[in-house]
Formats: structure tokens, sequence, C-alpha cells
């Protein structure tokens, strides 16, 4: 298969598949594709050792890392403030309300020595400038062939080091006028990131948004992502003009993911209607699963969630407590649980092997194409 996509990055198949999980980049990758690195919750010193590994893994072949520096966040005209100082600015009714969540669904404290929160009360700002830099210098350090901010436009310090280092650039987009601004930045991609999609989105859907993007920003390639998680799909974004796609739901399941097992088993049975965009987890609208966790939040009566980064900060140490305790399927933090999640959810019905999906919507893409040549020559 040839496109701009596969050409720029000398892969089989235009798939890029990013997970947080280095099992899933290494496999995807070694499928043919590209698997891209969420390194947002990595410490300097984990993503050095996820790095190294998936370098062992994949051989040479091409592999990326995604960051986050959103173009709007608390303290951003001064690079970000520390997560003690924005820790102090959150209101004791929002702490009052994760308290009382706790207790309502019989959440267990954490046990004496075990630590809760790995964000709360540390130096650097989760999703800043200033936490993501040491996280760039490891990603350029190493062989990564493609670097990717997943909220706004990419930084000049992001673009300027990336290029001197060779490698390539991207940023997601939900809109075209993002689209236009991620080009002036300087990338080399765009992924056109339809509302269907997991984790960060907008409100249009990759139907509507992708034709927007690939006309709006004409020679730079664009690859269509939200909804996608099968060949069919596949062959849509490109007939309306991606060079690729840009997959990231669909892992959660596979044999190599590290979903939570309570949550894992509810992603394999949830329909497409069982997602929602959400502030309560990152500050910003994100899709995840819908559970008992985004109802309480989502209630009218309750506080609103505050904005990124402090919604995380404050609900950190909570979201460990119940992840710790979901294992139970019939407790109450079971039914709190959840995780970032598009709508394809509805046929990740099966768990298999990441290069099993990767084969899979290769052949279901080469079907669609072939049956719709075929509808054109009758």
């Amino acid at each position: 298969m040839k496109t701009a996509i596969t050409e720029m990055f000398d892969i089989d198949v235009p798939i890029l598949a990013f997970s947080h999980c280095r099992d899933v980049v290494a496999a995807v990758t070694k499928a043919g594709g590209m698997g891209v690195l969420g390194a947002v919750a990595h410490s300097p010193e984990s993503l050095e050792i996820d790095l190294e590994w998936i370098e062992s893994e994949v051989g040479g072949r091409p592999y990326g890392v995604d960051l986050i520096i959103p173009a709007k966040y608390e303290g951003s005209d001064a690079g970000g403030l520390t997560t003690r100082a924005i820790a102090e600015t959150i209101p004791p009714e929002h702490r009052a309300f994760v308290d009382e969540l706790l207790d309502k669904y019989d959440v267990p404290a954490m046990p004496d020595g075990e630590r809760g929160s790995s964000i709360a009360g540390g130096e650097e700002a989760l999703f800043s400038a200033s936490a993501a830099a040491p996280q760039l210098e490891i990603a350029l350090a190493f062989r990564s062939h493609l670097i990717v901010n997943a909220l706004g436009p990419p930084t000049t310090e992001m673009i300027e080091k990336s290029r001197a280092a060779g490698r390539r650039v991207g940023a997601l987009a939900g809109r075209p006028q993002h689209a236009e601004r991620h080009v002036n930045a300087g990338v080399d991609l765009v992924i056109a990131q339809g509302g269907e999609a997991g984790g960060h989105t907008g409100e249009i859907g990759s139907m509507v948004l992708i034709p927007e993007i690939v006309d709006a920003i004409p020679g730079t390639p664009v690859l269509g992502a939200g909804g996608i998680g099968r060949g069919r799909q596949m062959a849509a974004a490109m007939a309306l003009g991606a060079e690729g796609v840009w997959c990231g739901s669909v892992w959660l399941t596979t044999e190599e993911a590290e979903t939570h097992p309570t949550v894992k088993k509810k992603f394999l049975n949830a329909t497409s209607a069982d997602t929602i965009r959400s502030r309560s987890r990152t500050g910003k609208p994100a899709r995840q699963l819908r559970t008992a966790w985004t109802d309480e939040w989502e209630d009218p009566a309750t506080p609103m969630p505050l904005g990124m980064p402090a919604q995380p900060i404050l609900v950190d140490e909570a979201i460990a407590r119940i992840d710790r305790a979901a294992h139970q399927t019939d407790s109450g933090a079971a039914q709190l649980a959840n995780y970032f999640v598009g709508q394809i959810v509805g046929t990740m019905n099966e768990s298999k092997p990441a290069a099993q999906v990767v084969f899979d919507m290769v052949d279901e893409f080469i079907d669609a194409t072939r049956s719709l040549t075929d509808r054109m020559e009758r």
C-alpha cells in the first residue's frame, strides 16, 4: 500500500497506533504499521526504559512519541505552575465532593505506605510545557521517528528541536482552523480527530471533519482519526482524502493492552452508545466510558469539574484508589471505574493480538475497496 504516510515513514500500511502501552506500540510497528507511545503519564526514567525496550523489539523500524502541551492551561503564560501551587487553589467543596463520592461507593483508602497520587505535590505541572520538556529531550535522544503534540499546535521549541534531530512532527486537530494553525507552526502531518474518538476530542464527526481538514491544508498529509478501528472505516477515511489512519481505542482490548481488567471487561461488553465526552478526568472534554464516575460529575447538583490541570490533580489519588479496588467486580469501585475510549468500543468485543487487529483491518480494507470498485464497474 503506497500513500504519503507510508512513504514518509517507510512503513507497509498507513496505520498509526496510539497507545500508552509499549507492547502495543512494538506489536503494531512489527506488523507493518507504526506505533506511537503516549508519554504524558511517563516519568523521565520510565520513558527511557520504555523507549529502550521498544527499540530493542522493533529492530530499527519506525515508532513515534506523543506528548501533551495544551495551548492554554493553568499558569501557561509562565510555563506552568507547580502541581503543589495549583493544588492549593482547589476549592474545598471540590475536595469534599471527591471524598463524599469515594465514601458513597465504599472505596477503601490506600494501604499505609502505598502511594496514591502520582502527581499532586510535585514540582512540575502535568500537561504543561515544563513537564513535557524532559520527555521531548528523551524522545529525541532515542530513535523516535515522529513527535506528536496531542493538544494544540506544537511549541516553537518542539518544532525546532525535532527538526534539528531530523524527526517528523504531527498534531491533532478537531477543526479546520486548528489544522491551519498546526501547518503554520510547521508540522509535517495533521491528525483529523473526529468527536467519535476516545480521549480529548472536539464535537465534529469524522465524516465531516476529515474532508474539511484535507481541503484546508492542501499539500500536508492528513491522518483520519475517530471511530476508526476496522478496514471499512479506514477505507472511508482514505476516500475522504486521508493518507492513512490514527487509531487509539481499538488497542485497549488487545491481548497486549495494560487496560485495567474490570474496565477491559466493560469495554468488551459496551455498545457505541456507552461513551460520553466529560471533563471529569482531565478538565478538558475527553470521551470515555460512561460509568457511575461520569454520571456523578454530570449531576447538576455536584461541583463542575475544574480546568486542566487542576482537575487531574484533584482526582488523581481518587482514581488510583478506585483502580486498586475495582478488581472486585461487585464493588462500588468497579461501578466507578472507567477510562478513555471512543465510540468504536461497540465493535471491540473480542480480545486479540494487536498484530491481528492490523491484519484484520488491512484485509477488510482490501475487501471494501474491491467491493466499491466492483460496484463502479457494473
